[in-house]
C-alpha cells in the first residue's frame, strides 16, 4: 500500500493526538515516520485517491492539528510515496532543505488575503470620479435610458473604470499589507475576487495585519476584504 504524506516537521516536538486521523473512508489513522531530527506525518493511502472535498479537509486538518504545535512543512493534498521506507530514504535525501526550511518557519504562519469590491459602493465612486462617465449616464437618462447602443457603450465604459478601480485597490491593500510580512506570495484571481494575496507572519504581528485589513474596509467602503488564518505555510514552502 502506498503512503501518503501530509507534511513534514521534527519528532521531538510533534505529538499526534492519539484519534487523529485523515483521508480515506474510513478515516486512516495518522502516524510519523522519523529520519534522524525529521519526521514525516503519514498515513497508508487508499487504493484510490480522489480530490473529494472530504478528503481535502481531512488533508487540512492534520496539517493544520500539527502545524498548530510545532513548525510544519506542508505537502499539497496527494503527496504520495510507494512506501515508508521511500519516504525515509526521501528525509534523507533532502535532509539539509527540510530543516533550512523548517527553521526558517518556526513561529510563523500563512494569512490568506482575499479583496472583492461592493458593487453599488464602486460603481457610485467610479462615477464620482468620472465627469464624462456622469454627463453621459445623465444624457441617457434624458432619452428614457438612451439607446441599445448607448446603454451597451455605456456599460463598457464603466466596467473598463471597475477594472481599473480593481488594479488600483490591489496595489493599496498589498502596499498596506507588505511591510508588515516577512513575505508575500500573490495568487491567482478566484471567486471573482481582483487581489488574493498570502502573507508569511510572526505570532506577533498577525493581530496587526488583521487590524490594518479592518482599517482598510473602514477607510475604503468599496473594499471587502476576507482573511484567512492562522493557516500553514502552503504558499512559502518548496
Amino acid at each position: 500500500m502506498s503512503t501518503y504524506v501530509y507534511g513534514i516537521a521534527r519528532p521531538g516536538d510533534t505529538r499526534l493526538p492519539e484519534d487523529l486521523t485523515g483521508i480515506g473512508d474510513p478515516p486512516l489513522p495518522v502516524r510519523l515516520i522519523t529520519h534522524d531530527d525529521l519526521a514525516a506525518v503519514v498515513s497508508d493511502c487508499p487504493e484510490r485517491l480522489r480530490p473529494k472535498r472530504r478528503d481535502l479537509l481531512a488533508h487540512q486538518n492534520v496539517v493544520s492539528e500539527v502545524g498548530r504545535h510545532v513548525p510544519v512543512l506542508p505537502m499539497r493534498f496527494g503527496s504520495l510515496s510507494d512506501s515508508d521506507d521511500r519516504v525515509r530514504g526521501v528525509l534523507d535525501e533532502h535532509a539539509d532543505r527540510y530543516r533550512e526550511q523548517l527553521t526558517k518557519l518556526d513561529g510563523r504562519f500563512e494569512y490568506n488575503v482575499k479583496a472583492v469590491h461592493r458593487e453599488d459602493a464602486v460603481l457610485h465612486l467610479v462615477l464620482a470620479e468620472d465627469a464624462g462617465l456622469r454627463s453621459l449616464a445623465a444624457a441617457n437618462r434624458a432619452e428614457g435610458g438612451g439607446s441599445y447602443e448607448q446603454r451597451l457603450r455605456f456599460g463598457e465604459l464603466v466596467a473598463q473604470k471597475v477594472r481599473e478601480r480593481e488594479g488600483r485597490d490591489a496595489a493599496l491593500v498589498r502596499e498596506t499589507l507588505a511591510p508588515l510580512a516577512e513575505q508575500e506570495r500573490t495568487g491567482p484571481e478566484n471567486s471573482g475576487c481582483f487581489l488574493n494575496a498570502s502573507y508569511l507572519v510572526g505570532e506577533s504581528a498577525a493581530q496587526k495585519l488583521v487590524q490594518e485589513v479592518r482599517r482598510l474596509e473602514k477607510a475604503h467602503p468599496q473594499l471587502e476584504l476576507t482573511v484567512h488564518g492562522p493557516l500553514p505555510p502552503y504558499s512559502f514552502v518548496e
